[in-house]
């Protein structure tokens, strides 16, 4: 059991466990007031939904992964949430097949999408689902996003450096255009091994870049990690 602030995080049949790349998701994304309507593409045990609930008090979210474990697990952190209300769980299914069959529209979409192309597999197949994008490969996942977006509405979703910017270039070819970015290292005597980014429908005349290390070269978290969390981490005062 996971421990935030306000919720608390089962991920024990979760393919993927709670990691920093879904708290920095969930804690560096943009917002929307009134009442959004907020999808997330493969959920896991539903940390980053839960993180959209906390930050946005009217906002309709549901969560789809296609792992049955996952499902189990996002599903009880939901009901056992104070915005259970607001929460909805989607029977497992590829999200490619949900769009087929979907009227619906979302506001927000936000994934921390399988991301290894044509890498190494360990042997449980649903942590290879997890990691590995052969079940959902960009080209479809911007497809989906392309069809489930709302005019005025906008994707966040967080990659390693090198796919990341392959996922915003083939983002762009279909026009979906980056207007939000953070290049994220582990120190600042470190490479960028993360990109967080957000596309929507219309090109913006400049990219809002920015750069964030998750702790200072001695270790200790950075003042801007610290600030970033500190409504969810609950050793942060």
């Amino acid at each position: 059991m996971f421990h935030f602030k306000q919720f608390n995080i089962e991920d024990s049949s979760s393919p993927m466990k709670v990691g920093t790349d879904a708290v920095l998701l969930g804690a560096w994304m943009p917002t929307k007031n009134n009442n959004p309507k907020v999808l997330d593409i493969g959920t896991g045990c539903g940390v980053i939904s839960l993180m959209m609930a906390q930050r946005m008090p009217h906002a309709e979210i549901h969560a789809i992964d296609i792992d049955n474990g996952a499902w189990i697990d996002a599903k009880n952190n939901f009901q056992n949430s104070i915005w259970n209300n607001r929460l909805n769980i989607i029977t497992p299914a590829p999200i490619q097949d949900f769009t087929k069959e979907n009227n619906e529209k979302f506001d927000i979409i936000v994934s921390n999408p399988p991301f290894f192309i044509d890498s190494f597999k360990c042997n449980k197949t649903s942590r290879n689902l997890a990691r590995h994008n052969d079940s959902l490969s960009f080209t479809d996942l911007i497809a989906c996003i392309n069809s489930l977006l709302t005019d005025d509405g906008f994707f966040a979703g967080i990659l390693p450096f090198n796919e990341g910017s392959k996922f915003i270039d083939l983002a762009y070819s279909e026009k979906l255009f980056c207007f939000k970015k953070t290049l994220v290292a582990d120190r600042p005597d470190k490479e960028y091994k993360r990109i967080l980014f957000c596309l929507s429908k219309h090109k913006a005349k400049d990219i809002d870049t920015s750069s964030l290390y998750i702790r200072n070269n001695d270790r200790t978290y950075s003042n801007e990690y610290l600030e970033l969390t500190k409504d969810f981490y609950t050793f942060i005062p």
